[in-house]
């Protein structure tokens, strides 16, 4: 991986010693109310958010060149999207370099390393990832994975829950054979590799058989899970609707959330897969007492589910405060899922990944123990000045050390040398 102490020679406005001094002073600050400042750069550094492969080609992977369909579309036409494996892994490194800490990446099956040769997606195999696995090993880095269900001449408006067997039969070996991938990725890595299934299934108007593909997806996905795995594990994700499937979806969050309960999965929460007026930050307790563990996709949606850059808003901070403050970090896994073409690919990389540390940071620095007995004592003006109080206190400047001691750069230093591989790389594709 390209090494991060070489960013150490693009800090141009901002030095150590000014950095270092605005941390101590925040220290100061929050040992007052009660807050260990390293004891949460600690575990900031503990958590790995799975970035995701596709912010770098726009959804496309590498079995054509078209655009991604089936309930899903990026929109904007920025110059320099990679084309190849070689490009994505490239632009992944380099965002990776701006980002503190250690992070996963998570593939769609359509990123396999399929030699140019035309591999159906009922015929992948672990063979199509091993050079994935490689990379992945030689730059220090872990994988998860997913499978593919849109883009694809079977996928139309149903595939696990269509009444056509040949079709839905296609869409299980599909699935069956993604979770084989994983298991290896997880063998060869030496941790578990997460993989999430989401499927698009929908009706764009009105549907009087909602009960019969519910009961067909049941039936797949307990096909699909009939194979025990020791080194991957299982997360099913459910959708609000899809691009041209607005009025009925097959896999909604009501259907997961059962299923996952019942069967023992990990439910996938993506942000922007709920109505508008609902609190994803209010389901991680709601989930947690029936669920083993839970996946988050994190992205912004503005309007519908837009799959805007995150950053750093009410809902990203609630839902990091929500986990920290039930405990939850080591139950609750980190994904991205963005695809912005209209802006720099790798700056929509890092500001994403770093806007979700920055919410993390945020929520390790609240006195939680003192604001739990506020609240078990009934004293609600304590607690809720606390909350407030803490939203201005210094939490930039232990991020900011937090990236120091990562040898990444500090605040919008991270700009030119993104400008500088737009420049010298992506601007020649």
């Amino acid at each position: 991986m390209e090494k991060k102490a070489n960013n150490r020679n693009i800090r141009h406005m901002t030095s150590e010693k000014n950095i270092h001094g605005a941390y101590e002073i925040a220290r100061e600050r929050y040992a007052s109310i009660g807050v260990d400042t390293e004891k949460a750069i600690e575990r900031l550094s503990s958590i790995h958010i799975s970035l995701h492969c596709w912010q770098a080609d726009d959804v496309v992977g590498f079995e054509n060149d078209g655009p991604a369909s089936g309930g899903i579309q990026a929109t904007g036409n920025y110059p320099g999207r990679a084309r190849t494996i070689d490009e994505v892994r490239a632009d992944i490194l380099k965002a990776a370099s701006l980002i503190p800490g250690t992070h996963r990446l998570n593939l769609h099956e359509i990123y396999g390393d399929f030699g140019g040769k035309a591999v159906d997606r009922d015929e992948v195999e672990p063979r199509h990832f091993e050079s994935w696995i490689q990379w992945a090993a030689e730059n220090g880095m872990k994988l998860d994975f997913n499978s593919t269900s849109f883009s694809h001449p079977k996928s139309g408006n149903l595939t696990l829950s269509n009444p056509d067997k040949g079709i839905r039969d296609f869409w299980i070996e599909h699935t069956k054979r993604c979770r084989a991938v994983a298991e290896e990725m997880g063998r060869r890595q030496g941790d578990p590799c997460i993989m999430n299934i989401w499927i698009h299934d929908g009706s764009k108007d009105l549907t009087v058989n909602r009960l019969k593909y519910r009961e067909i997806l049941r039936d797949s996905l307990d096909e699909i899970f009939s194979r025990k795995y020791d080194n991957m594990k299982d997360c099913i994700e459910a959708k609000l609707f899809g691009i041209g499937l607005e009025s009925y979806t097959v896999g909604s969050a009501d259907f997961y959330i059962a299923y996952a309960a019942q069967r023992g999965k990990i439910f996938t929460l993506d942000t922007g897969h709920y109505h508008p007026t609902e609190n994803i930050y209010d389901k991680i307790s709601a989930l947690l007492p029936f669920l083993p563990e839970l996946m988050l996709h994190v992205s912004r949606p503005v309007r519908w589910d837009s799959d805007h850059v995150t950053i750093i808003n009410d809902e990203t901070s609630e839902l990091c405060k929500e986990i920290v403050r039930a405990d939850a970090l080591d139950r609750v896994h980190f994904g991205l899922d963005y695809f912005d073409a209209s802006i720099n690919r790798i700056g929509a990389y890092v500001i994403g990944a770093r806007a979700t540390q920055k919410c993390l940071m945020m929520a390790l620095l609240e006195p939680t123990e003192k604001m739990r007995l506020w609240e078990e004592t009934g004293r609600g003006f304590e607690r809720l000045a606390m909350m407030e109080e803490g939203k201005s206190l210094p939490w930039g400047a232990v991020y900011d050390e937090f990236c120091l001691r990562n040898d990444t750069p500090v605040g919008e230093d991270y700009l030119p040398e993104v400008e500088k591989y737009e420049r010298d790389v992506t601007s020649k594709r």
